[in-house]
């Protein structure tokens, strides 16, 4: 029997107005502390969110969630965030926060691969 890991992960969200409470999933984030794994996976569908919400600047966008990979993969480029240990890094990108670029609430489980866990809940939330 394989051994089981605990991992956390949140969903990245558009979240054009944010007194509105809409959203639209586009990416997931996932942290799995025995494996040292931290990974972003995300899918900007442009004409989806401007059927959503027209006015969003798509390239913007964009480079938040580019943002996101950089600190996941703590680039030199990923400011001094990419810098912290990888449980802080996915804190603060887990992070409560009132932007266009959300993330979920934190949700934990157990699973034998990472990155196979983190491309199921992608398939399953984003897609």
């Amino acid at each position: 029997m394989q051994e089981k890991y605990l991992f956390e992960y949140a969903v990245l969200r558009v979240v054009p107005k944010v007194e509105r409470e809409e959203f639209l999933n586009v990416g997931v984030v996932l942290y799995c502390p025995p494996k040292k794994f931290l990974q972003v996976m995300y899918h900007l569908n442009g004409e989806r969110i401007k059927s959503f919400a027209c006015e969003l600047d798509i390239p913007e966008i964009g480079q938040y969630l580019q943002a996101f990979e950089k600190i996941c993969s703590a680039t030199k480029d990923s400011g001094p965030i990419g810098k912290l240990p990888v449980a802080d890094r996915f804190r603060w990108l887990a992070a409560t926060r009132s932007t266009v670029v959300q993330t979920s609430k934190t949700h934990t489980g157990l699973c034998t691969d990472p990155r196979e866990t983190l491309q199921h809940l992608y398939q399953q939330l984003v897609l």
